[in-house]
């Protein structure tokens, strides 16, 4: 009896150690420091801060791990948390309301993850905070108001990240708000604050002027701990340290130009200048009454530190291309613009008045439809407006001819029921002219099968491939091109997959048209545009 009585005592003793063993993270390491229970996750599978975790635990040190986020409330059962360590994870969002309830917390480390946002007024809930570590993350952005509520904070590292300029400001209101902070708490002397600002894309332009003129005067109670700061933009400053350069300061752009006004003949090529006189560098565009419809090429470079030439080239110019070419030069510290006049006449030459109305007319395959295309036109003469135009679509292989009216005022129709790999021309012409007296373009549908069910589906996806985007003068037949191509192996040979063409490419003749230049397109396979030949090598 006696023996059973110790055995059953035995049994006790053993529940009630296993009862108050302190609780663990499996997977998970606890134990007893100097400052109190640690809890250590290293190289664990954890997504997630565990929701169970108990009030004991002094510092939470996980690390190597795919934790992504800090959700709202991840820590509300850890008033008395001092430590958190969360480094090499993959956190990537802290949600605002993570910290809640963390009164306590005195040190946070988040080197080596992939933050590129801080919600900073999350760190109203940490007031003790004095270390927070931020190096090796992906931050672009340090907002003027950042350290308003880490004002006990005294050090802050924020090394090898992406920040490429930072007002000044941050700092000196940091320092004003500590200042403000020991006044009222009675204490005379500030205590250091170390930082670290080393190994950032710094971009020394002058929105860095404030930060770099910081840097060289910095001082007691701030310590960086490492001074050397490298521009790594723009390309004038690049590899230079902030001690040794002197940003210019910030200014709107102010633009000029070496000429007033152009006024040039009809089929001259023109090139209109912009300088632009700005800090930080500007960005450059331009802007003309027909650029959705002819867009000419742009060129920018910087001649000089805090200036940059834009030149807009207009090859070949047209009457219709005459208005006011304004140049846009904008930064960050506001926007400029300047008109510049262009002029063009028309040859000195007698010209009749349908040939002098039809030169001011641009004849475009604007998209496709389900079954068809949609044209458009662009009419600047009077005349035009005044008398109508007639649309004449042909094609040979379909046999078809179709002649349409269209009143003044009208600048597109939709053509129909076209059959998949065939060739249309559709010409414009002023009232009831001729249709060589007008702009042309000739298109291409493609073919990918001869079941009904595949031609209705490449009339839906690739019934304009060959269409022609760009303005075709009178007498010139275009396809758009996409590849390479030279004239010695003729443009569109009579096989299924042709070569492909880019739409820089040299003009060659095409044998179903003559006297007719033409570049080629492809960019899926097409049938013989004049009867579906097999394949030839």
């Amino acid at each position: 009896m006696a023996a059973a009585s110790q055995y059953f005592l035995l049994i006790l003793v053993l529940l009630d150690t296993h009862a108050s063993q302190p609780f663990c993270v499996p997977g998970c390491t606890c134990s007893e420091e100097s400052f109190g229970r640690a809890l250590q996750c290293m190289s664990t599978s954890l997504g997630k801060i565990p929701g169970n975790l108990p009030e004991e635990f002094k510092q939470v040190r996980i690390e190597n791990s795919p934790l992504f986020e800090l959700s709202r409330d991840s820590f509300s059962n850890m008033s008395t948390l001092e430590y958190l360590w969360l480094n090499f994870n993959n956190v990537t969002v802290i949600h605002l309301g993570a910290l809640n309830h963390l009164r306590e917390l005195r040190e946070l480390r988040l080197e080596g993850n992939k933050l590129r946002a801080v919600p900073w007024t999350a760190f109203r809930d940490t007031p003790h905070l004095k270390v927070l570590d931020l190096k090796h993350n992906r931050i672009d952005v340090l907002p003027e108001q950042a350290l308003q509520f880490l004002v006990n904070l005294t050090y802050l590292d924020l090394s090898s990240n992406r920040l490429t300029v930072v007002s000044s400001s941050v700092f000196v209101n940091w320092l004003t708000y500590q200042k403000h902070q020991h006044s009222a708490c009675g204490a005379e002397i500030l205590s250091s604050i170390v930082l670290a600002l080393h190994n950032n894309p710094w971009e020394c332009d002058c929105r860095l002027r404030g930060l770099v003129q910081f840097v060289k005067s910095v001082s007691f109670p701030i310590i960086l701990v490492n001074s050397y700061l490298i521009c790594q933009g723009p390309l004038s400053k690049a590899g230079q340290l902030f001690h040794e350069i002197e940003p210019s300061v910030c200014m709107k752009p102010k633009i000029s130009t070496p000429s007033a006004n152009f006024t040039i003949q009809a089929g001259q090529n023109v090139t209109l200048r912009c300088l632009a006189q700005a800090s930080p560098s500007p960005t450059i565009v331009w802007s003309y009454p027909l650029s959705m419809w002819r867009e000419f090429a742009v060129l920018t470079s910087s001649t000089v530190e805090d200036a940059a030439l834009s030149e807009l080239v207009i090859p070949t110019a047209h009457p219709m291309d005459s208005g006011n070419y304004t140049c846009v030069a904008s930064n960050s510290m506001g926007r400029s613009a300047l008109a510049i006049p262009l002029r063009v006449q028309l040859a000195r030459e007698p010209l009749t008045a349908s040939a002098a109305s039809m030169s001011h007319v641009e004849l475009h395959v604007a998209e496709h439809t389900v079954r068809g295309v949609l044209l458009k036109w662009l009419a600047v003469a009077r005349t035009a407006e005044e008398k109508g135009f007639t649309l004449h679509i042909a094609s040979d292989e379909a046999g078809r001819k179709e002649v349409v009216h269209l009143g003044p005022g009208i600048h597109s129709y939709t053509v129909h029921d076209l059959l998949p790999g065939t060739k249309y021309e559709a010409c414009l012409s002023l009232g009831n002219q001729s249709p060589r007296k007008g702009p042309c373009v000739v298109f291409v549908t493609g073919s990918i099968g001869s079941d009904l069910e595949g031609r209705e589906r490449l009339l839906h996806a690739t019934v304009v491939l060959c269409a022609v985007l760009l303005v075709v003068p009178v007498g010139a037949y275009v396809w758009a091109a996409q590849g390479t191509c030279s004239c010695h192996q003729g443009c569109c040979p009579r096989h299924r997959r042709p070569p492909r063409c880019p739409q820089a490419g040299p003009l060659c003749k095409d044998s179903s048209f003559r006297e007719h230049t033409a570049v080629c397109e492809d960019g899926r396979a097409h049938r013989d545009l004049q009867g579906g030949g097999e394949d030839s090598s």
